[in-house]
């Protein structure tokens, strides 16, 4: 070691450039000829600038055992009386965390000593750092004037740049901000949010898996769970603006679907300002009396607030069958498009007679509709989704995410790929339509719970070849007497024999009045209808599959999905073994 004598300086580069320099004072006093060390010390205290710590530009001086020995070592005490104009030093460091001061020198730094600073930066790889010179002076080459590099620092402090005591403030910040973002460097991601009534999750899957195809890491919410990249991050109905701010906080995600659910715009509203897509599904009839909402018109207003959010060259993607999906499309500022069921709806043909583009069912195919021209993607009996042609409110789904993926540039080749390679089942689509078949029966688990979809399922089993349709409803006690009735009228025309379990979704009812609402409804339609009692969910499945007879398929629209996925999954596998050991034992006896 060697001792050099000179002024501390700190150099800032950042992005290996040079941005500032600072010549720094340790923390120290000047005498008046009247007042004592101590007193000095809580003078210079007073100054505003100073706090404790990095609150503030400056920090406090503290009198600590370092000082103390300054101090003796001087011959001085804390009551001695300095000289007038006496600058006594109080710390051995200059660091503005001790007390010290700053003064900006950044336009006095010779070349030399800045190519230096820049080399030393690339050398050990830092994209910040603040290199530590003692030195005469930065006028001159350090290499002339005796000075050296003293240390290099990885987390070099600001403050000292952004308020010197003496000097130009720099604004170091911004460099670091060009560094992290780039210009040109996009500072968001696309945000599709995708809401409704019915097909919500299904739409929303669907979407994010034609863009996973196309190589993106895509992040989704539902109201199953919330997943990135395809991997389940945390379970349960995560439709809200927290689980939004979720995936939108993930620097791993480069496109976000988002379903979004009327209770969370209700509770807590969006979790972002604007989106590039919004699709509607459908509105219907659901969840009418609850939050002061209780017509479906005062419910699309609450939809409405999704596609508002739609930036001007974003699309609002619409269902062009559903009155009051199209009466929002009067105050958007976006781009529209649409999907319907049926290619000679009025509002399609305007629409795409003024260049507009639709997704529509035309001929059994999926189709996208740009003026005159069609564009056919394929055969719905192609499509897994809606099981070769017989679930057609399927289609809808189908619709709403291709033409979705469409207006964001995917090819109709991908989207084909895409919609030929989902496969309906609990791990792509859990809770929407997952059979599983059995030696002499069939089990449907759905989370069908409203009208809408129970309509849906019904027109679905009408197209299913069984003797014995069983099954397994429940009502949710926040719904109005009459929803809850005509359940029970829509599952009298659904199934042969009706089990009627009621162990959650209670919510301000007893499970006895639900079941009285149901029965009533049941009775309205068909009042020697089978049904029965069987409270819990788990052992009305049971029970269900030990009065199945040949060929019997079992629906159960279940509260929980993953339960009841579990169950009938663990009941498949008993089944599985018992046809192999027979298996193994024919084959042993046959040898």
């Amino acid at each position: 070691e060697r001792f050099v004598e000179g002024i501390d300086f700190r150099i800032l580069v950042i992005n290996n450039k040079f941005i500032a320099a600072a010549q720094r004072t340790p923390a120290h006093i000047t005498g008046d000829g009247k007042s004592t060390i101590q007193k000095l010390i809580e003078e210079v205290n007073t100054d505003p600038r100073r706090g404790l710590g990095h609150e503030k530009v400056l920090t406090e001086i503290t009198i600590n055992d370092q000082t103390l020995n300054i101090v003796k070592e001087k011959g001085y005490t804390l009551k001695t009386v300095l000289k007038e104009d006496e600058i006594f030093h109080l710390k051995t460091t200059a660091n503005l965390s001790t007390g010290g001061t700053s003064i900006d020198v950044t336009h006095k730094v010779h070349p030399y000593n800045i190519f230096m600073c820049e080399r030393i930066s690339r050398i050990i790889g830092l994209d910040i750092c603040g290199v530590d010179i003692m030195a005469p002076d930065l006028t001159k080459p350090v290499t002339e004037n005796g000075g050296i590099v003293l240390e290099v620092n990885a987390a070099p402090g600001f403050r000292m740049h952004l308020a010197p005591s003496e000097g130009l403030p720099r604004n170091v910040a911004a460099p670091v901000i060009d560094m992290l973002f780039p210009t040109g460097t996009p500072f968001k991601i696309p945000v599709i949010a995708i809401t409704g009534t019915n097909g919500k999750t299904t739409t929303t899957r669907l979407v994010s898996h034609i863009f996973k195809n196309k190589g993106l890491r895509v992040g989704f919410t539902t109201s199953d769970g919330i997943y990135v990249q395809n991997r389940m991050l945390e379970k349960g109905d995560t439709t809200g603006p927290r689980s939004a701010k979720f995936i939108l906080q993930d620097p791993t995600v480069e496109l976000a679907v988002l379903e979004t659910a009327r209770g969370g715009l209700l509770r807590e509203g969006l979790g972002f300002d604007e989106c590039d897509m919004a699709i509607i599904t459908n509105i219907r009839e659901d969840h009418l009396g609850l939050k002061d909402i209780h017509t479906v018109q005062e419910l699309a207003k609450v939809k409405n607030v999704v596609v508002q959010t739609v930036s001007r060259d974003g699309y609002a993607v619409l269902n062009a069958d559903d009155e009051e999906s199209v009466k929002i499309a009067k105050d958007l500022r976006c781009k529209i498009a649409y999907f319907s069921m049926n290619p000679e709806n009025p509002v399609i043909e305007r629409h795409c007679r003024n260049g507009g583009t639709a997704a529509i069912f035309e001929k059994n195919f999926v189709s996208i509709k740009q003026g005159d021209w069609i564009i056919r993607i394929d055969k719905i009996t192609n499509i897994p989704l809606t099981f070769s042609g017989t679930a057609m409110f399927m289609v809808e789904n189908i619709l709403a995410a291709s033409l979705g993926a469409f207006l964001r540039g995917v090819k109709i080749e991908d989207i084909k790929h895409s919609l030929l390679s989902f496969i309906p089942s609990p791990a792509y689509t859990p809770g929407r339509m997952n059979i599983f078949e059995f030696k002499n029966y069939k089990i449907m688990v759905d989370f069908a719970h409203n009208q809408d979809g129970f309509r849906a399922i019904g027109k679905f089993l009408d197209a299913v070849d069984s003797p014995n349709k069983i099954g397994i409803v429940a009502g949710t006690g926040d719904r109005r007497d009459e929803d809850i009735i005509e359940l029970g009228e829509l599952s009298a025309g659904m199934f042969d024999h009706i089990i009627i379990r009621q162990d959650r979704f209670l919510r301000g009812r007893t499970a006895e009045n639900i079941i009285e609402l149901l029965v009533q409804g049941i009775h309205s339609v068909d009042p020697n209808k089978s049904y029965e009692v069987v409270p819990k969910e788990i052992e009305a499945i049971k029970h269900s599959i030990s009065i199945a007879v040949k060929d019997s398929f079992i629906t159960v629209l279940s509260d929980c999905i993953e339960d009841a996925i579990v169950m009938v999954q663990d009941y498949k596998n008993k089944e599985s073994d018992v046809i192999m050991q027979k298996q193994e034992i024919e084959s042993m006896n046959m040898n």
